[in-house]
């Protein structure tokens, strides 16, 4: 082969990375701009009681999907990523089947609890248990698109959810409560779920779930873990908070995260890609791993940082505007919150290229880590200073466990080095 063709390949192979890397953010971007419109709405529509009742089941929401993406659709992303249609078609089938089995389940449990609890919170956690498997379904569309390289069609579904959202919304504020916007939020999902199945031809196969799962086990099971200490990890840190300051303070949080949905969006939009991309990179140059790692971590930190001082300069009024009287209390966390966002953008490069290298042990060791010193750092701040302690915890959790996430996957590019990787199975 000469040298001019290999110019030429490396030059396509970028403009393909670019371009699933642009559908990655424009499908985060409207994700985030709908969950941005939720919470903003209820902020305002509800008051900050109210939208502390609201994130209580977002973030169990949160614990759910980690369950899903760590069973369901994190095992297809890493093995499943730029292989033969024929053999993603049916691993997609059985995965998204996977999503809305755990919906299902983990949905009645939900209702059950909720009617039992009554109260501010009991409704709108049996709101989130009937509207569970369209949240999980439309999720684990997203990834298998991704997985496939075919993200214009995630964000083709997911812009139909957020169109269906706005009518959903109306609807809600006339009723006025937590638990109508948590049924109009699962509604619009569940149009883009449908209309998922409608773009892929695929009809997702709950029974082959079993199957599924025992086939993924050794990494899906850890996975779990790995996924459930992230989420489970800013549960506990949400419960806690409102126990220890308050239900207000949860609102107080949840607002800061919204001041930095733009960014967050950002971040999410990659993440949709940077397994699949660090995987395409290993089976094409694995000696590239490293640096595609190291360039991804450095540009989200950064660009963490530069959102967060873009913050500082939004004129109270304005803030006002978009959070109502969230907006005084929350702006006092934009420093700190920043700074745990480039403390997680630092680690994230390093945490894709464990998955990429199906490494699940190691990943799981750093994500465990780093899921304790979330708790930690976020309910020991809780105590000492209230809600602004408590985001002040969890930046320097975030920036510690970074660290450990690095030389995780240092120990795993040298054992991939000295006992070569076998090749996965895509069939």
């Amino acid at each position: 082969m000469t040298p001019m063709t290999t110019e030429g390949e490396k030059r396509t192979a970028a403009r393909a990375m670019v371009g699933r890397l642009s559908w990655g953010l424009a499908d985060q971007a409207v994700c985030s701009m709908t969950n941005f419109a939720v919470g903003i709405y209820v902020a305002r529509s509800l008051g900050l009681v109210a939208f502390g009742v609201f994130s209580l089941a977002w973030v169990t929401y949160g614990v759910v999907l980690s369950v899903s993406r760590g069973l369901a659709t994190d095992p297809l992303v890493v093995r499943f990523s730029g292989v033969p249609d024929a053999s993603w078609r049916a691993a997609a089938a059985r995965s998204s089947g996977t999503a809305l089995g755990v919906g299902a389940a983990i949905g009645a449990v939900c209702l059950v609890a909720g009617l039992s609890l009554g109260g501010h919170v009991g409704p709108a956690f049996a709101a989130l248990g009937v509207v569970l498997p369209g949240l999980l379904l439309q999720d684990a569309w997203r990834y298998s698109f991704f997985a496939a390289g075919t993200g214009r069609k995630a964000f083709v579904n997911d812009l139909l959810g957020g169109v269906a959202l706005v009518p959903a919304l109306l609807v809600a504020a006339r009723v006025g409560n937590v638990e109508a916007f948590v049924l109009a939020w699962g509604a619009a999902a569940a149009v883009a779920a449908a209309y998922g199945c409608f773009q892929s031809g695929i009809r997702p196969r709950p029974t082959e779930a079993r199957a599924w799962l025992r086939e993924q086990r050794d990494l899906g099971y850890r996975y779990l873990i790995e996924n459930v200490g992230v989420s489970g990890a800013s549960q506990l840190r949400a419960y806690g908070l409102g126990a220890i300051v308050g239900v207000s303070a949860v609102g107080v949080v949840r607002g800061a995260e919204l001041l930095l949905g733009p960014f967050l969006a950002v971040l999410m939009g990659l993440s949709l890609v940077t397994v699949p991309e660090a995987a395409r990179v290993l089976r094409q140059a694995p000696q590239r791993l490293a640096r595609f790692c190291l360039l991804l971590s450095g540009g989200l930190a950064s660009a963490a940082l530069l959102w967060g001082v873009a913050l500082l300069l939004v004129p109270d009024r304005a803030g006002e505007f978009v959070l109502g009287d969230v907006w005084r209390s929350a702006s006092e966390l934009i420093v700190p919150a920043a700074l745990g966002v480039a403390g997680s953008g630092l680690g994230i490069g390093a945490a894709a290229g464990l998955r990429a290298l199906a490494a699940a042990r190691r990943s799981l060791r750093a994500q465990l880590f780093a899921s304790a010193c979330y708790v930690g750092g976020g309910l020991g701040g809780a105590v000492a200073a209230g809600a602004i302690g408590s985001a002040w915890g969890v930046a320097a959790a975030t920036v510690s466990s970074s660290a450990v996430w690095w030389l995780q996957l240092r120990s795993a590019l040298r054992e991939r080095h000295h006992t070569p990787t076998p090749e996965v199975r895509i069939s």
